[in-house]
Parts: C-alpha cells; sequence; structure tokens
C-alpha cells in the first residue's frame, strides 16, 4: 500500500494541495479522499500496470463534458502545477499514474432509501444528457475488451456452469438464449456511441435540498466506459434502480421516461431494453459466481450479487410485449403501435362478427354480472374459490337452463383467483394477479363455440391444473393491412385437444368446439373465456395470462384490449369501470363537513374483508394491523351469518319478548364478576359512556365527574364533555365546570416512570388530588371513568396499584368507577378477557362497545344491580335499535367464535410474538422509544430523542403513510400523534406479525424515518 508521507508529498508537490486524507472502497485501484481547507478532492492511483490510455479517455471524456454538459453533476479533473491531467508516483511496487478530480458532496444511493420517482427521473436525464454530450466522442480506449459491455456479453455462456443451483441455471440459460437468438442479432440495428456504462447505485450520489427533496448529486468513476449501444447505457440503470423496489418495472418506467426526454429512444431500442436489462443482470451474478470462486473473501465483488439474483428470479418470465408497451407508455408513445390497429380495425367491423355462442345466445341479450370484490357473486369467502357455490350465484342471476349468456366484463378485479398460481404464495399482500383480461360467457356445458371472425389454429391444448384452462384454442388471424392478432378460447371441453388440427381453417360462424363442464374445464363454471391478443400470439407458444396484476393491468390492456368488438358490443358494455378515488373525494367534501376526516394522506378505498385482511377495489390485499371493531375478523362467517338468518326471520326491539336478548346477557354476565349482572344493549360506544353517565349521576345524585387526560369517549354531547381529546382541541370548547382532569399514568413520558415501583401510587395520588381540590369546593363527585389501556393517549399500560388506589379513593368520595372498555375488553389483552381484570378492579359500571358486534352496531352497559334500581326508579329506559333481534344474534355469534376458535390465547401468543419483534426492533432503530401493551393491544412510541424522549410526530406520519404504501395499516394516536398504534382482529397470526415487523423494519431505515429528519420531509410519502 502506498504510503501517508508518498501521497502527501505527491499532493504538496504536485498540487500544491495539504490535508487529511481517508481511504475509500474501490475493487481495483487506492481512492483517496483528500479533504483540503476550502475544498475536498478525489486522489485515485491506479494499480500497477493500468494503461495510461484508459486514463486518458476518462480525463478526456469529463473535459468534453464539462464543455458540453456543464450543468451535469461531475467531477472535474484538477491539473498538475504543470499542467497535466496525470502524474507518477513512485512507491514499493514501482511507478503508479495518479490524478486528482474534484470531490462530489452527497451519500451513494445504495445507502439512500426510498428512492423517490423524481429521483429516478433526474437519474434518467442525466444519463440522457451525458450520453447526448457524448456523443461522437473517439478515444482508442472505448474499444477495450470490457466483461460489462453488453455487445460482449456472451462471454459468460462458458461460465454458466460456475452457478451451482441448477433452477437459477436454467433461468440463466434461458436468458443468454433469448440474448443469442433475438437481441445479439439486432444490436447492429442500434446507435452505438461511448457511454457511462455503469450507472449503479454506488456510482451515483444523493443528496436532499432544503425542503428534504432527494437530487442526483453527483455521477461517479467512468472506469467502465466504452463503445456499445446507447439503450445499455439505460439497461444497466435501469437493473440498478429496481432492484430492491416493491414495484420495479414502475420504478424503470421513471428513469426511462427522464432519458427519452434528453435524448430520445428509437423504437428498437425500446424493443430490446428489457433483454438487454436482463442480459446486464446475468452478466452481473455470472461475474459474481467467477470471482468469488478466485477471490470468496472479497466483498467488494458480490455487492449486489444477492439483490440481482432476486430481481433476475422476479423478471425473468415476464413477457418483454408488456414491459416494452409499459415502457412506451411512460416516454409518451403508443404503448404497441400493431395492437393500436388491430383495435381501430376491429371497432370498424363491429356488428358483422359471428355470435361466439350461436344467434340463440347472444351477447347483446346477455346479463352483465358482477364478480368483483364488490360482489358475493364469486363467493362470500376469501380462502378459497368454491366453483359449485359461483355456479348456483350465477344461476340464480341468468336463470339456469335458459338461453341467456352471463357475462362476466372484461378488466373486472376478482377475488376468485385465490390459488398460488395467481400469485402471492403463502403471502397474501404480496401482488396477486386479480384483473380479468378476457371477457367470461357463462352457458351451459356443451354449448357450440363458433369463430366470430375466420381463422386458423394457431395452437389447441388441455391445461389439466385445478382452476387452469382446461381444453383451448387459439385462432391467428390478420387485418386487412396485414396486422396480426390472436383470439384465444379457453375452458373448453378436452376433445379439441385432440380433435383440432394445427393450420386448419375455420370460417366465421364455424363451430370448432363445444364448453367444457366441470372438472374437465378447470373445474370452473361453464363458461368461454374468450380473449383478444392485439400484438399476436403469445412469444415462445404459450398461452395467455387471462389476468393481471392491478399495477399491470395497463400494460397488459394494451396486449389484450377489450373483446367487446368481437361480440358485437361497444367497449363499455363488457367493461369493469372504478369510481375516480378524486371524483369519490369530491362527492364526499359535497356533502359532508370538513372534519369528516379521512385517514393517510393517500385515502384509502377499501371494498372488501376478510379476517385482518382488507382489499380494495382492483384486488390490492392489505394487511389490516389497526381496525379493532371486527374483533374476531372482517366478514366472519358465522357472523354473517347469524346476522343475516335473523334479518329473514325478524328484526325488532326490546319491548317483545325473544330468547336473544337473554341468552347475550346471559353470555356476557357470565365472564363477569359480581356484582356485575345488569345489561343494557345500545348501538354505539358513544351511547353506552352516555347512559353510563346518566347511571352515575341518578345513583349519587352528584355531578361532577373526574376524568383523564387524553381520553376519549364518544360523539355525543356528554361523552364529548368527559373527553379531554375532543373538548381540549381548538374548537373543542373546553372543559366543563362539572369536568376534572387527572393525570395520564404514563410511566414512559410522564412524571412518575418505569422502574419506579411506586409509580402506580405515585400518579394515583395525583388523582386523589385533583378529587380534593373538587372536594375543597364543597362539590360532589358522580364518578371517575377512564379507558382500562388508555388507547388514544397513546395506548397507555397504567402501572401496577394505579386503578385499585383510584378506585378505592373515589368511592370512598361517594361516587362510582366507570370502565370503559370498549377497546380492551373480549380478550384483546391476551391474559385476560376484560379490561378491567387487567387492572386487578371490578368498576361498578363497565362500558362495552365496537368489539362486540364485529362491525354490527352493537355496545352495552353492565352494572350492578343496586345502581340499576336507582336507575329504574327514573322514567323507562328504551333503543330502538339496541338490544334488537339481529344485534343480538350477531352478539351470541361474535361470543361463540371468540370460544370455539380460542382467540383470547391467540392473542396472547400472536401479541408475546409481537412485542419481542418490535423490542428487536427498538435495539435496531432509535426513533424507537418505547413498545409497550399486552396482547393485540400495543403502542409504538416514537422519539427524536430517547434522552429527551421528544415525540416524532412527523416520522410516525411518515412511518404510517409509507406502510400504508407497502399495504400494511397501522394508525397514529397519542397527545403528540406520534404512537403508532396496532390493535389488529383478533385474527392476527404469526405469519401476519412477521410481515408487520419486516415491513416496518424496511420503513424505519428510510431516510425520513431517522430521528434527525426535518419536519418538511413528510411530502417524501
Amino acid at each position: 500500500m502506498t504510503h501517508r508521507e508518498t501521497v502527501d508529498r505527491l499532493l504538496r508537490e504536485e498540487y500544491e494541495i495539504a490535508g487529511t486524507c481517508r481511504l475509500l472502497p474501490g475493487e481495483y485501484d487506492l481512492n483517496i479522499r483528500v479533504d483540503a481547507e476550502a475544498e475536498s478532492y478525489l486522489l485515485k492511483i491506479m494499480r500497477s500496470g493500468c494503461d495510461p490510455a484508459f486514463v486518458d479517455m476518462q480525463c478526456r471524456a469529463l473535459a468534453r463534458l464539462a464543455e458540453r454538459a456543464p450543468e451535469l453533476p461531475l467531477q472535474r479533473v484538477v491539473p498538475t502545477r504543470a499542467g497535466a491531467s496525470t502524474t507518477l508516483l513512485a512507491d514499493a511496487g514501482g511507478e503508479r499514474l495518479a490524478w486528482l478530480l474534484t470531490f462530489l458532496p452527497g451519500r451513494m444511493m445504495a445507502a439512500v432509501r426510498p428512492h423517490t420517482p423524481a429521483l429516478l427521473e433526474q437519474i434518467g436525464e442525466a444519463l440522457g444528457r451525458l450520453d447526448a454530450a457524448l456523443a461522437g466522442f473517439e478515444h482508442p480506449a472505448l474499444d477495450r475488451a470490457l466483461k460489462w459491455n453488453l455487445c460482449q456479453a456472451d462471454w459468460i455462456l462458458p461460465h454458466l456452469k460456475r452457478v451451482d443451483d441448477p433452477r437459477r441455471r436454467d433461468r440463466l440459460t434461458r436468458v443468454m438464449d433469448r440474448f443469442t437468438v433475438q437481441v445479439a442479432p439486432r444490436l447492429g440495428g442500434l446507435r452505438r456511441g461511448a457511454i457511462f456504462g455503469d450507472a449503479n447505485d454506488h456510482n451515483l450520489l444523493v443528496d436532499y435540498d432544503e425542503q428534504g427533496r432527494q437530487q442526483l448529486s453527483g455521477i461517479v468513476d467512468f472506469g467502465d466506459m466504452c463503445r456499445s449501444v446507447v439503450a445499455g447505457e439505460v439497461a444497466v440503470a435501469a437493473a440498478y434502480a429496481m432492484m430492491g423496489e416493491e414495484h420495479p418495472l414502475a420504478a424503470a418506467a421513471g428513469l426511462i421516461a427522464g432519458y427519452h426526454r434528453v435524448f430520445p429512444f428509437t423504437d428498437d431500442e425500446l424493443a430490446l431494453l428489457f433483454p438487454l436489462v436482463l442480459t446486464r443482470l446475468a452478466v452481473s451474478v455470472v461475474n459474481a459466481a467467477v470471482v468469488a470462486r478466485e477471490r470468496p473473501d472479497d466483498p467488494y465483488l458480490t455487492v449486489s450479487e444477492a439483490p440481482a439474483w432476486r430481481l433476475l428470479e422476479r423478471l425473468c418470465d415476464g413477457d418483454p410485449r408488456r414491459v416494452e408497451a409499459r415502457w412506451r407508455a411512460a416516454c409518451g408513445l403508443a404503448a404497441h403501435p400493431g395492437a393500436a390497429r388491430v383495435g381501430a380495425w376491429l371497432r370498424e367491423r363491429s356488428g358483422t362478427f359471428a355470435e361466439v355462442l350461436g344467434s340463440d345466445r347472444s351477447a347483446a341479450a346477455g346479463r352483465v354480472l358482477d364478480l368483483s370484490f364488490a360482489s358475493t357473486v364469486g363467493g362470500s369467502r376469501l380462502d378459497g374459490f368454491d366453483p359449485a357455490e359461483c355456479a348456483g350465484r350465477i344461476d340464480a342471476q341468468v336463470g339456469a337452463g335458459g338461453n341467456r349468456v352471463g357475462i362476466g366484463r372484461w378488466g373486472e378485479p376478482r377475488p376468485i383467483y385465490s390459488t398460488p398460481a395467481f400469485g402471492g404464495g403463502d403471502d397474501p399482500v404480496a401482488p396477486r394477479r386479480t384483473r380479468h383480461l378476457g371477457v367470461d360467457l357463462f352457458a351451459p356445458a356443451g354449448t357450440p363455440v363458433r369463430a366470430p371472425l375466420a381463422g386458423e389454429v394457431a395452437a389447441a391444448g388441455w391445461s389439466s391444473d385445478r382452476f387452469d384452462y382446461g381444453g383451448w384454442v387459439l385462432l391467428r388471424h390478420r387485418t386487412d393491412d396485414g396486422d396480426p392478432f390472436a383470439t384465444f378460447y379457453g375452458h373448453l371441453a378436452r376433445p379439441v385437444f385432440t380433435d383440432l388440427e394445427i393450420g386448419r381453417c375455420i370460417n366465421a360462424g364455424e363451430v370448432f368446439a363445444t364448453l367444457g363442464g366441470r372438472p374437465e374445464n378447470g373445474d370452473w363454471p361453464p363458461h368461454l373465456h374468450l380473449q383478444l391478443l392485439a400484438a399476436g400470439e403469445e412469444p415462445w407458444g404459450e398461452t395467455p395470462d387471462g389476468v393481471a396484476d392491478p399495477d399491470d393491468f395497463d400494460a397488459c390492456a394494451v396486449l389484450y384490449p377489450n373483446p367487446a368488438p368481437l361480440l358485437n358490443l361497444p367497449d363499455a358494455a363488457i367493461a369493469w369501470m372504478d369510481t375516480s378515488p378524486d371524483a369519490l373525494q369530491s362527492r364526499r367534501a359535497a356533502r359532508f363537513a370538513p372534519n369528516l376526516r379521512l385517514s393517510y394522506a393517500e385515502p384509502f378505498r377499501p371494498v372488501r374483508g376478510w379476517r385482518h385482511f382488507l382489499y380494495d377495489a382492483e384486488g390490492r390485499a392489505y394487511l389490516d394491523a389497526y381496525n379493532n371493531v371486527p374483533h374476531v375478523g372482517h366478514c366472519h362467517p358465522k357472523v354473517v351469518a347469524a346476522a343475516e338468518r335473523q334479518l329473514r326471520l325478524l328484526n325488532t326491539n326490546t319491548r317483545y319478548l325473544y330468547d336473544g336478548l337473554a341468552e347475550l346477557a346471559e353470555r356476557l354476565t357470565a365472564k363477569l364478576p359480581e356484582p356485575l349482572s345488569v345489561c343494557f344493549f345500545v348501538n354505539s360506544g358513544s351511547e353506552a359512556n352516555e347512559l353510563a353517565l346518566r347511571l352515575a349521576r341518578i345513583h349519587t345524585g352528584a355531578r361532577d365527574m373526574l376524568v383523564m387526560d387524553h381520553a376519549y369517549h364518544g360523539h355525543t354531547t356528554g361523552a364529548m364533555a368527559i373527553s379531554p381529546y375532543k373538548f381540549k382541541r381548538p374548537g373543542g370548547g373546553g372543559a366543563e365546570e362539572w369536568v376534572h382532569i387527572t393525570p395520564v399514568p404514563d410511566t414512559y413520558r410522564g412524571p412518575h416512570r418505569a422502574g419506579d415501583h411506586e409509580a402506580g401510587a405515585r400518579y394515583a395520588a395525583d388523582v386523589q388530588a385533583v378529587l380534593a381540590v373538587v372536594q375543597g369546593t364543597g362539590r360532589r363527585v358522580a364518578g371517575y371513568i377512564a379507558e382500562c389501556l388508555p388507547s388514544v393517549g397513546g395506548q397507555i399500560v397504567p402501572p401496577p396499584g394505579f386503578a385499585e388506589a383510584v378506585y378505592r379513593d373515589v368511592r370512598a368520595a361517594g361516587g362510582v368507577c366507570i370502565a370503559d372498555d370498549v377497546q380492551t375488553a373480549l380478550g384483546r389483552l391476551g391474559g385476560t378477557f376484560w379490561g378491567f381484570e387487567y387492572l386487578g378492579v371490578v368498576p361498578d359500571i363497565l362500558v362495552l362497545g365496537k368489539p362486540m358486534g364485529n362491525g354490527y352496531p352493537l355496545a352495552a352497559v353492565v352494572t350492578t344491580p343496586t345502581i340499576a334500581r336507582s336507575f329504574a326508579a327514573g322514567p323507562e329506559f328504551f333503543s330502538t335499535f339496541g338490544g334488537s333481534t339481529v344485534s343480538c344474534a350477531v352478539g351470541i355469534a361474535v361470543q361463540q367464535v371468540l370460544e370455539e376458535e380460542g382467540l383470547q390465547a391467540h392473542a396472547a401468543r400472536v401479541g408475546t410474538e409481537l412485542l419481542a419483534g418490535l423490542a428487536d426492533l427498538a435495539g435496531e432503530f432509535p426513533l424507537i422509544g418505547d413498545v409497550r401493551g399486552t396482547g393485540l393491544f400495543i403502542g409504538v412510541d416514537l422519539v427524536v430523542d430517547r434522552d429527551s424522549r421528544a415525540p416524532a410526530t412527523a416520522q410516525a406520519a411518515y412511518v404510517k403513510n409509507r406502510l400504508r404504501e407497502r399495504r400494511v395499516l397501522v394508525g397514529t394516536e397519542g397527545p403528540h400523534d406520534n404512537v403508532l398504534k396496532i390493535r389488529p382482529p383478533m385474527t392476527f397470526d404469526s405469519a401476519a406479525a412477521a410481515r408487520l415487523l419486516e415491513t416496518l423494519a424496511d420503513v424505519l431505515a428510510e431516510d425520513p424515518a431517522q430521528p434527525g429528519w426535518p419536519a418538511s420531509a413528510r411530502h417524501l410519502v
């Protein structure tokens, strides 16, 4: 290694610079950062034997770019005292070339997360300007042999055997077969020139402006520049831009669009761009395998191997036409000109095509079905598709045995695609193909299928897997101008596989197949899947995907457009159309007050729920770690069935006798300690707390109430008056004279902290002090009300001894104790069934709400016979819907599910896993100040500084919204809105906990989630 004295002498004598030196990473050469008094530099000392032409090429390229593209964030070559670009340095290894560059600010892009779309577009634009400025640049070293030059990628072919995993080796073979056969012969027709050639995430520098926006601050290391196809520049950059991205093709699309704006692609370049990306990934992983054997302990050489493999495995089987269409559209170009011409040709002839199922089953007379996520025609459950149930519901709508056709819409997102074949695997939140790319015509098995227009049999087969196509046929066609396209027919009877000859001509209206029945048609309800392949036949002779990932649908729709013209229908007749979120927000805003607020920076619109998952209109699944209302899981079949069954029988009120009212009350009180035994059923927690307030006042004859700070008990007038969370806010009106606020027993942020064994007694003494002030004025206290574990206050777990002492003091003063157990009852805390039980107390009045009905409006107040008698001395109590036959049936079903599925024990087990995982994250990320809770009632307190415990409100908002983008839903709570609130449905399992922890770890690692990040960075959400 070069000695420090030698470097210092070189800097002093050749550049008249003195400064501190620090060695930076490098694969072959020495890179030394030099911090002088006024400026920083990068000294590069080349490896022994380095060709001077190699360095001269870089120096001349940088000089050209400084002249022609001075706006680019590039280093400048610092000349020696003699004016030379390079000099020689002598050390023990001989003479070495050395040269000095200016130093650029910023962090390596590899260390920056997330990569915003704006940043990726900036990178694309910068590379486009760079390549445009290098156009015409000549240097002998550009044509050297270089393993990273994609025009020379075939060097890896003899090295594929170095990859030991046979499945990975097979993928590489397929990529390189396509390169050899389809890409390499076309490279000669592409533009060539000098390119930077190595826009990887270690050669791009990123900085942030004063508003927290990411800026490309540097492009460094021109050591891989070469003469190659210009498209290779973007292929390399796109490959690295996609690594680690949740939506890689979208990430690359921004970079590609940026490049195209300043240095437009040709059609041929865009056609080969995706195969070149795959080729670069193949070169990267094979090179890693080669050098791993030569230098197994060198981490620098394999730094991108794992992410490259992950990306390659994800993209390898992708349809290049689909990717090309997506990237062309991002560039503002026609996604597929040929497909557009085919669509126009078919629309011009719509009305002249033969009826596919015959004139007696015309599509125009058909019934359009709703099989979307907003419908249960496809089935009530989302844990598996039942074709018999679906067939029955379709027959009920269309008419079994009749001639009317049921029509399943093109573009429709459907929950019926539930098997791993449609994506997701074991991860239900992972991307899944849900959007239909054809049209379905439902008719009885055996119905003849006719060709809508003349064609030739291109392929026929039988796909035997369940929920595959069964029998299928592909017909080949051409427009009058010669544009090829095809029509695909799936779910046919099996004989088409043997009876149709490839190349046979089929006339318009000719019968060539019949509809298959179950199970030969893939075990679907009998129907025809008709799909239009506007870009021609599938590559490599495959059947087309009949369903698309919602995030990929626009590109797929170009290749597989609406086949309505073939049915002699307008597109809108069979196209699924969703409501625009912006339009929905406008309608909402026009009819509701602005303080009816939405969660998340980008509002979420779920249309379906199942267990602990929510689904948007396009079928994207979201992990629900927030909503405690569906206590036993969204849309639990037993709860739904109970409501439906009772609604079909009778829905009436408590003025009549019915079994359900008594049974629900008996089930509740059987789990409660004495003397809690008298029930009142209402519709909401707000009503229940209002009623509890009345009970306390009537029984004690007093009016004043002690409440806990930052508590929320409901939206009615009385409940609002005892909710500091509401009345202390602007416009809240402040506290009534009869309301007295007591401190929150917060052992993390309050005056009495964790570790103080007397914290419970000290917080109770604070409540006693408030009580004493009230009594000192001659007023009497009707009661004390608090959430068992304050949720709105920040998921607080009161310290031991607190509740016992407070209840004792309040009762001694003549008041009653009200436990608001709306959010913590019914087993949520795991170790106990009731929240008050966790505190070691028995209240005088218990309030239950949201979870009792699993989302159905049902709540309860349970009290003692003594308090009930006091209340009964007044006017009649009656709630029209409180305790109705339907609400009681629902409440009973919820209780049954809790017992039958052991959900309390489940909450204890999964909660323990979650808390342990969150504690591990707290050890890794200083943003987490505290993790608290029990069972499935958990808070994660985010702080900007662990010593001061200053709340990280901006970071909490960022984390919440980024999790939502990653399809995980949590809330934020607490006086400073800095506590992540995790209260999922009780079905939340170990897999869900692991997904939550994994995604949270990813988000916490992002730049705007760091404790020192400015509040202005929230716009990155």
